[in-house]
């Protein structure tokens, strides 16, 4: 610091493109920890924090599918390993030695192992199970372990920055999709807590609406966990507009957490849903696995399955289902509508990887490399088939579509603009019926949409208008039934 820029001196550079480089420092403060992550493999490296001219070392050496992170505190290293189990399990050494390391927590089939918090006189863990996340104090001296409650019965809870580890004082977040974003903190010695901080949102009375998180069997009779909200006074079985979303890659957790915009469509009598398919990690790292590779097709069939399973519970009408998705969530929505475009009355794919091929089969393409961890690589015939067989772009026939709002930035690094565009050109060339078909492109955005305090809330107008404009038979160029919405 202070100093030119021409003077700063390299501490580390990653080599490989798959590898993703973060930092932090321990609870001890001893260590700066030098964290490299690809989709399945991770290494990391420590600095001496007390010395300026430290150089890194590796704790221990990277190896194919084994995924590890550490802390360090009272003279030991805790760490969280996939060595034993694809869930996780939490281990404890002095040495680097991975034979002296200590079992504190074994991997389970069931529960994932999220991460955790070092105190002087607790651990707390933090673990996904049944595709919700909960907390758990463990008393490092009699080994008391504790869970913590929560009431709602589609929530997420993650473990908050706790700086102090001499404190016996937790600080957690949770979120529900009744509660909005709110911060805890508890007392581990007496089990006593108070709210922090809780997002305020003007107007909002939790009382008006109702969550449910419940199960839909899948066509291979796999259940696969659907997490809902809707206002209670605008609930009509069986004929409320319902708007499903989904995603299912990379192993990403989509939680029912709390958003505030999202209210609008409550209000107006929308039944919002989350099918946590396969390919995401809400079940663990199998859940995962099961949904990637050459397994890719049941997250397609999970959510079709849980949108038929949805409407015949009469959470929605059939005439008024919607679909949403982005990035591989906006894949899975071209999946969709190639496969059964008569199950919706409108979809929306938000920057869609949807020609998964052509991108695949490009190495010039900064992150094409990386993502063979994900689809497999199709210069493989087996997977060149295989995503051939489901790719959105490469399906597009002449049938009916459903409406459909495309939209993609400019300067998206992650899915080019180009992509959605030529996926749209396509639909237009071959699709049989005059249902409205919207490409917006953002000049000035990148794969996460706008930026900016208020910026951002301009796609989600556009989003919603487009679904109140379908449900209420508004839209210039639109024909049909009209949704009764509030």
């Amino acid at each position: 610091m202070g100093t030119p820029a021409t003077q700063d001196q390299l501490v580390y550079e990653e080599k490989d493109d798959a590898f993703y480089v973060s930092l932090h420092k321990t609870t001890s403060q001893h260590y700066v920890v030098i964290h490299l992550a690809s989709a399945t493999t991770s290494e990391v490296l420590l600095l001496d924090a007390e010395l300026a001219d430290a150089e890194p070392f590796s704790f221990l050496p990277r190896r194919k599918d084994h995924e590890y992170s550490l802390d360090h505190y009272q003279h030991k290293f805790y760490l969280r390993s996939n060595r034993h189990g694809k869930n996780f399990g939490l281990y404890r050494s002095r040495v680097r030695d991975e034979n002296a390391w200590e079992e504190l927590i074994a991997p389970r089939e069931s529960i994932m192992l999220e991460g955790f918090t070092l105190f002087t006189d607790w651990l707390v863990v933090e673990e996904r199970q049944r595709g919700l996340t909960s907390l758990r104090q463990i008393n490092r001296k009699t080994r008391e372990v504790t869970g913590i409650a929560f009431d709602d019965p589609a929530y997420v809870t993650w473990l908050a920055y706790n700086p102090e580890p001499e404190t016996s004082r937790l600080r957690y977040g949770y979120s529900s999709m009744t509660t909005p974003d709110t911060l805890f903190e508890l007392d581990m010695d007496t089990g006593e807590r108070r709210v922090l901080k809780q997002t305020d949102v003007p107007g909002f009375d939790a009382a008006n609406y109702q969550s449910e998180h419940l199960w839909i069997v899948a066509r291979d009779g796999v259940e696969v966990p659907v997490s809902l909200v809707y206002h209670r006074k605008h609930f009509r079985k069986g004929q409320n507009p319902l708007l499903v979303y989904g995603y299912g890659s990379y192993g990403a957790s989509m939680d029912a957490d709390f958003s505030s915009s999202r209210l609008s469509l409550l209000d107006r009598g929308f039944v919002y849903a989350i099918v946590h398919v396969r390919g995401g990690g809400e079940l663990g790292h199998q859940w995962y696995e099961d949904g990637k590779f050459l397994k890719k097709k049941n997250t397609f069939n999970d959510y079709l399955d849980a949108c038929d399973a949805l409407l015949k519970l009469g959470y929605g009408s059939p005439s008024f289902c919607y679909g949403m998705g982005g990035s591989a969530g906006g894949m899975l929505m071209g999946v969709a509508i190639n496969e059964r475009p008569e199950l919706f009355h409108g979809v929306i794919a938000q920057v869609p990887f949807v020609d998964v091929l052509t991108t695949m089969l490009d190495e010039s393409i900064p992150l094409t490399t990386g993502e063979f961890e994900e689809w497999g690589n199709p210069q493989d015939a087996e997977y060149y088939a295989y995503m051939k067989s489901y790719s959105p772009y490469d399906n597009v026939t002449a049938q009916d579509y459903p409406h459909l709002l495309v939209t993609t930035g400019l300067h998206d690094s992650q899915v080019q603009y180009w992509e959605p565009a030529k996926w749209v050109a396509k639909l237009r060339e071959l699709k049989t019926d005059d249902h409205l078909l919207l490409l917006c492109t953002d000049m000035d955005s990148g794969h996460g949409g706008k930026s900016g305090r208020f910026k951002a809330y301009e796609g989600v107008a556009l989003e919603f208008a487009f679904l109140i404009g379908l449900a209420q038979g508004t839209l210039p160029g639109q024909a049909g039934a009209q949704a009764s919405l509030r």
